[in-house]
């Protein structure tokens, strides 16, 4: 087609030439080329240049879009490796239904906790088949796929694989927030890593007053201290002499007022010769909290024997040998009597949401009870 388009322009008169100087015949030879040349782009379908195509111009063949205007590969692949319900890349597990539907761990969780909340059986979002830790697997192609994935690192906006990212914001980033080094004798400085040097050149922290300093020390001391009061505490009672401690299973109940109204109960156990019963209720017996995205359990010791003198104990919940959800140590204290066989509920101190609904999404909660009789 470009020989037929370069013999168009060779039979061009050029400008300034008189069309006199070509005999009557080369003229009309020349006519005809171009016509013909004409009638044979019209066949092939190439499109002429010009201000408006011809409405009368038969269909063209749809011109083929280079490689790359479609979208990169990246991009074509989020849409395939991102989890269905939150619609974005996993960044641990990734779980599948039956079909194969992918969900992060998160939206997995959170899932599994809203059927337990709802007494419902959890269903996948995309196909509504069932779904729970028995039905749904771990796809190990998907993870894998997903972390050799290019992302941006936050501080310096370049381009890593996801398996390599967080190496690189820890470690190399030239950009990634640090402390200066006198953090420790008050300096509150924060900024990025290649500012440092001259930072820690220029800080005035090392050349404060000894009694300056004291007064910083001091606030930070304050601080440490308090952190460090639990685990002194914690170390007190377990020089007692009464301690006792055992494996508790919490079990799903419905109250009779409202159904999506979750509380937990364990059976009977004995701890310190005493009988006792675990009992723990989600949001404090909040109406709806299915419908609430903060989620909170808190639990209540009873006893269950009678006494025939105060009982004065102390007691925590951790996390069971089994388990992997986070929970803080936190003491709670009480005066147990015929009348006052029941705590008040006290909150059970995990670190956020997510844990909670981890404890919500299993079957039973698992967890580890210690009680230490005060000596009097």
């Amino acid at each position: 087609m470009s020989s037929l388009e370069e013999r168009d322009v060779g039979v061009a008169v050029a400008p300034g030439s008189s069309s006199a100087g070509l005999g009557v015949g080369a003229v009309g030879a020349a006519g005809e080329a171009v016509a013909g040349v004409a009638a044979m782009q019209e066949d092939v379908g190439i499109r002429r240049e010009g201000p408006e195509p011809d409405p009368d111009e038969p269909p063209k063949k749809r011109v083929k879009i280079p490689e790359g205007e479609s979208g990169k590969l990246e991009e074509r692949l989020y849409s395939v490796l991102c989890c269905t319900v939150c619609l974005d890349l996993p960044k641990a597990s990734v779980y599948q239904c039956t079909n194969g539907h992918l969900m992060c761990a998160g939206c997995f969780i959170h899932l599994l906790a809203d059927s337990r909340l709802k007494e419902e059986q959890a269903t996948c979002p995309n196909c509504r088949c069932e779904i729970s830790k028995n039905l749904c697997c771990r796809n190990l192609a998907v993870e894998k796929a997903v972390s050799e994935l290019p992302t941006e690192c936050t501080f310096c906006l370049k381009q890593f694989p996801r398996s390599s990212l967080e190496r690189h914001q820890k470690e190399e980033c030239q950009d990634r927030v640090t402390q200066c080094k006198y953090k420790r004798i008050g300096c509150p400085w924060q900024g990025p890593f290649h500012e440092l040097p001259a930072h820690e050149g220029e800080c005035s922290h090392p050349t404060k007053t000894g009694t300056e300093l004291m007064g910083i020390l001091g606030e930070m001391d304050q601080s440490h201290r308090r952190d460090m009061q639990l685990y002194n505490s914690i170390f007190s009672l377990l020089c007692y002499e009464k301690i006792g401690f055992t494996e508790v299973q919490f079990r799903p109940y419905r109250t009779d007022d409202f159904i999506t109204r979750l509380y937990y109960e364990t059976p009977r156990f004995t701890v310190l010769n005493q009988t006792w019963v675990l009992k723990a209720r989600v949001n404090d017996s909040e109406r709806n909290p299915n419908l609430s995205c903060k989620r909170t359990l808190s639990f209540q010791l009873i006893l269950k024997s009678k006494v025939n003198s105060a009982l004065e104990c102390s007691f925590l919940l951790l996390k069971g040998p089994y388990d992997d959800v986070r929970i803080k140590p936190l003491i709670y204290h009480h005066s147990f009597s015929n009348d006052t066989n029941e705590t008040d509920y006290v909150p059970l101190p995990i670190s956020d949401s997510v844990e909670c609904n981890k404890l919500l999404a299993a079957k039973n909660i698992n967890l580890r009870l210690f009680i230490f009789q005060v000596q009097k």
